[in-house]
């Protein structure tokens, strides 16, 4: 089937990438696990294929199929979110530019780009993107190759105004990269808003069954793209077949996962805004959040992730951590299943003691989409604790 921008998501989810097997009719498209392919010839590739690091059908479908859904025009499927950032990055920099990102930004994010980057020459600047006035200082304050926003932010949920930030990189000659992973696709599409890049861990929403890790860049120019495509060549940190088909497989459903998964979100941040042991429940799909006007604008719902923090301070957070039964106590976000992390300790000790530090009586709750009925009772065995 053929698709297009005016084909809905979930049809696009779907078809994109995904045509049937043409020898057999298989409506699900096979797994190639060759490494390499015959030539017809010196340099007679049949279909552009000749290298599994270079190219490979699995994940050239999975690259399309993700193109489809961020609006892009060109995607590339990494073995980690975090090794498509480092590409994105060394594509797109030199030593001696400079990057503005989130005070809030995820601590491999900051560990990637201080700490890694750093020592190649890559300075950084962490600024509250909420503060457009901040962002505007920062990126003219040095000189700014990349603008680099996470929203909703993890772990503190704020929203960015993708539209207003690309404007300001794009007056200072920087490019917006937005990490869309929280939100997924199906929530937010950067690149209508104005951003140049969009990068995701597809270990989370997009594979979506806490089985399968991943990274992607997606682009809407054609230069960006060559540049990007280089160097995942040249380094070759690119997804394994298998984890291209997990990752396929987990697309096709992520509008029906996130619909739950955001249906389920809502109903356990209003139980917990009525909690007396909480001192605040930061969800961008309560009245009170500071995004939540902004989220409703550039966001089809709220998703499936909620922060909650204590009265009773770390010790609180630490306790109701470690007594759920339905919330598992685990790193990493996005799945089925729902999962509790204690950032502080766990996603984010990387940043412990700089100004990224994640409040000790923090806790991240990944929404599953189970019954919400019983996550909520799980909560509320665990706050009897306290």
């Amino acid at each position: 089937m053929a698709t297009n921008e005016t084909t809905g998501f979930n049809t696009r989810a779907i078809h994109a990438g995904q045509a049937f097997e043409p020898r057999t009719g298989a409506v699900v498209p096979p797994v190639h696990f060759s490494t390499t392919s015959a030539q017809d010839g010196i340099g007679g590739l049949r279909a552009g294929y000749e290298y599994g690091r270079g190219t490979n059908p699995t994940r050239d479908s999975l690259q399309e199929q993700l193109a489809a859904l961020e609006g892009g025009t060109h995607a590339f499927s990494f073995s980690s979110g975090l090794a498509a950032e480092d590409s994105l990055i060394r594509a797109l920099t030199r030593p001696g530019d400079h990057i503005v990102l989130g005070n809030d930004a995820y601590g491999g994010t900051y560990r990637l780009i201080a700490r890694v980057l750093g020592d190649w020459g890559i300075g950084n600047t962490p600024v509250d993107m909420a503060d457009l006035d901040a962002v505007r200082a920062a990126v003219a304050a040095h000189p700014t190759k990349l603008v680099w926003v996470e929203t909703p932010s993890n772990p503190l949920m704020k929203i960015s105004d993708i539209a207003a930030i690309a404007e300001i990189a794009r007056e200072a000659g920087a490019l917006l990269v937005v990490d869309n992973t929280f939100a997924s696709p199906y929530l937010q599409q950067p690149l209508a808003l104005g951003a140049d890049i969009v990068v995701h861990s597809t270990t989370k929403y997009i594979g979506g069954h806490s089985d399968v890790v991943g990274g992607a860049v997606v682009v809407a120019d054609e230069d960006l793209a060559e540049k990007i495509g280089f160097v995942q060549f040249a380094v070759g940190a690119v997804s394994g077949p298998m984890d291209a088909f997990l990752t396929t497989r987990g697309l096709k459903t992520l509008g029906v996962r996130m619909d739950r998964h955001s249906t389920n979100a809502q109903a356990v941040a209003e139980w917990l805004l009525g909690r007396p042991e909480v001192e605040r429940v930061l969800y961008p799909g309560l009245p009170d959040h500071p995004g939540h006007e902004l989220a409703r604008r550039q966001m089809k719902s709220f998703g499936g992730m909620v922060s909650v923090q204590f009265s009773g301070g770390e010790s609180a957070a630490r306790k109701v951590a470690e007594s759920t039964r339905v919330f598992t106590l685990a790193e990493s976000l996005g799945g089925i299943e729902s999962l509790m992390n204690y950032p502080s300790e766990m996603t984010h000790a990387s940043v412990k003691g700089t100004e990224l530090a994640v409040p000790v009586n923090l806790l991240r709750l990944s929404v599953g989409i189970e019954d919400a009925e019983d996550l909520i009772a799980d909560l509320e065995r665990a706050f009897s604790a306290l």
